[in-house]
């Protein structure tokens, strides 16, 4: 019994599974009703058992999702603490600053020297070499002019995702970058290491992992786009690598000012007076007129990197505004193109993070109105067509998955509703979202008028395979097409008239449906002629023929009483009372489905169909040899 549920489960699982041929193969072995009804009941069987697996696995998924909401609160809470982190660090490197500007050259020195007491510079480069002749591949690090070593020591990386542990890493702490590479576990020699990368200490920020245990001294190095996670030998380890790298940091950002002060050009305290070429290039005159040293310029490319890590993408695109006005009227100095240079790798990087909020890998939840922050954000970056596009193909998407997701039961009306009202009501609050969002912007309208009608094609699609592909009657379809005629206009409202689109998208499956129908009607009036005798038709009841009457009336034929006689006699044969029924019918459904472009070939299905009667009642009128039949006709 068991080897033959596991058959049938196998079978109904297969890929190229067909339920017609199923169906078909299983009726023609059947013997009766019998086996027949064994066999739904062991379909039934698996059916139960697939729910409670289905079940299971649900109340399964829902423990999983329990886990993730806690792994979510935590990361949560770990992104406070870097924020909070940061804005520390932030305000340190102020006071800081501060302290050290008011201090004389001398002053800073002699801080510089306390800072690394032990060895001098010419020491420390030399053990620098040292080192890195046992790393392969970085022959090139110490081309740098003043770099040297501060700190070094092996670690061990992890994955951010999994927590699982990854490789051994040596990293090499300098001055002003960071070296990672990985052991060579094989390598005999000089060469222990391999250069796995290189980050730049302007664009790193180091955060403290908080212990979890087995989980524990570990810290985590942010470097937009991505981060790493690494654990030290012990907790003092740990300790000393964020002290140094945080102390490093901060000499850095002293060294890189006390350079530019240097580099700035002073007026003398006495001028000379010198004649000025009239051709000399003014970007050397014009360097002295460009303020660069204001505390928030100098902290701006820190600042967007820290708003780019909170997703604080409007503080981001503040700061820019803030820049671009201070420029405005400013000449373009060389200090000047050194400062943009540095705003501009921020600013591809943070739209970069724009361009990946839209795309449709993220979530497609929260429809439109979850796509305006990004989207607000480009368009003040003065990225308009590619925010379009990106909006555009993120909500081509979610309709799309919509309609996929729509489940096919029960009546095919019931379906084309509920396909009606996902795709309009989907099509009208991006049309009111794109309006919200590109008010300033004309030349996109263009675009959404061409998406719309690529919307459009993907709902007749799936409309077209459901209503014409499955062959459904011609009543069915003309209210199918009713319905989603009804919800178009609504469109209008809005000042969006998709009308002609859906018609023209239509057009052919209709044709199909129409041609397809007049075929059917010619064929079964061609064999109601066949059998005609000629004959009056007798209801028998007066109910027959009330209700026949009631009938015609429905098909717009009011004075059917003139053709009833005595009685519950009707003067005219079976076949032509058929057949006015059902070319009236055929004419109301063709009147629903109807619009301009089918007026010629609704006139010629009617043409036809009529044809094929005339052609009939000639005939026997020909060919008829009884006097009272040729009176009847």
């Amino acid at each position: 019994m068991a080897d033959a549920a596991n058959r049938l489960r196998r079978q109904l699982e297969a890929v190229n599974f067909d339920p017609k041929q199923y169906v078909k193969s299983l009726s023609s072995q059947s013997d009766g009703d019998c086996d027949l009804q064994e066999h739904r009941q062991k379909i039934q069987t698996l059916a139960d058992e697939t729910a409670q697996n289905l079940k299971k696995n649900v109340y399964k998924n829902y423990r999983q999702f329990i886990e993730t909401a806690k792994e979510i609160s935590y990361l949560e809470s770990e992104m406070y603490q870097l924020s909070h982190i940061l804005t520390e660090q932030k305000s340190i490197m102020e006071s800081i600053t501060q302290a050290l500007l008011s201090a004389d050259k001398d002053e800073t020195a002699k801080e510089m020297q306390s800072a690394f007491p032990k060895e001098t510079e010419e020491v420390k480069q030399r053990t620098l070499t040292t080192l890195l002749e046992k790393v392969e591949g970085c022959n090139n690090i110490l081309e740098t002019p003043g770099r040297y070593l501060v700190y070094n020591g092996d670690l061990t990386e992890y994955d951010v995702d999994s927590m699982s542990p990854i490789q051994k890493v040596h990293a090499f702490l300098m001055n002003d970058c960071l070296l990672v590479a990985t052991w060579l576990a094989a390598r005999r020699g000089a060469l222990r290491f391999k250069y796995n990368a290189l980050y730049e200490l302007d664009g790193l920020a180091i955060v403290n992992v908080k212990d979890n245990p087995p989980m524990k001294d570990m810290f985590k190095i942010l470097m937009f786009p991505e981060s790493r996670i690494f654990q030290a030998e012990n907790t003092k380890i740990k300790k000393e690598w964020l002290e140094i790298l945080d102390e490093t940091k901060k000499n850095k950002v002293l060294d890189d000012r006390r350079k530019k002060e240097i580099e700035t050009p002073r007026s003398p305290a006495t001028p000379e007076v010198v004649p000025r070429n009239p051709f000399e290039n003014e970007e050397s005159i014009s360097e002295v007129l460009v303020d660069l040293s204001l505390d928030w310029i100098q902290e701006l490319p820190e600042d967007l990197d820290v708003c780019i890590a909170q997703r604080d993408f409007e503080g981001a695109v503040d700061l820019l505004d803030k820049l671009n006005e201070y420029l405005k009227d400013k000449p373009v100095t060389a200090q000047v193109k050194d400062l943009k240079g540095k705003v501009d790798e921020r600013v591809r990087q943070l739209t970069d993070v724009l361009v990946f909020e839209l795309s449709p890998d993220r979530s497609l939840r929260g429809g439109p109105k979850a796509t305006r922050r990004a989207v607000s954000q480009l368009i003040r970056l003065g990225q308009s067509t590619k925010a379009c596009d990106l909006f555009l193909k993120n909500r081509a998407a979610a309709v799309q998955t919509a309609i996929r997701q729509l489940r096919i039961e029960g009546a095919t009306l019931l379906y084309i509703h509920k396909l009606c009202n996902i795709f309009f009501t989907s099509l009208l609050e991006t049309a009111k979202e794109f309006e919200m969002d590109f008010a300033g912007n004309n030349g996109c309208y263009s675009a959404f008028v061409v998406w719309s009608r690529s919307a459009m094609k993907m709902f007749v699609d799936a409309f077209s395979k459901q209503v014409f592909d499955s062959k459904e009657s011609l009543p069915a379809a003309a209210e199918c097409v009713k319905v989603a005629k009804e919800h178009c206009r609504q469109l209008s409202d809005i000042g969006l008239d998709l009308t002609f689109t859906l018609q023209s998208l239509l057009v052919k499956d209709v044709k199909a449906a129409l041609k397809s129908n007049k075929d059917i009607i010619i064929e079964a009036t061609k064999h109601r002629n066949s059998e005609e005798m000629w004959r009056k038709m007798n209801l028998m009841t007066p109910e027959a023929l009330a209700k026949l009457k009631e009938e015609m009336k429905s098909c717009g034929i009011n004075n059917f009483h003139q053709y009833t006689g005595d009685d519950c006699w009707v003067n005219l044969s079976y076949t032509i009372v058929a057949f006015t029924k059902q070319l009236m019918f055929f004419l109301e459904e063709g009147l629903k489905l109807y619009f301009p472009e089918l007026h010629m070939v609704l006139l010629e299905s009617l043409r036809e169909i009529i044809l094929v009667a005339v052609q009939h009642v000639d005939y026997s009128l020909r060919c008829e040899q009884e006097p009272d039949k040729k009176i009847f006709h």
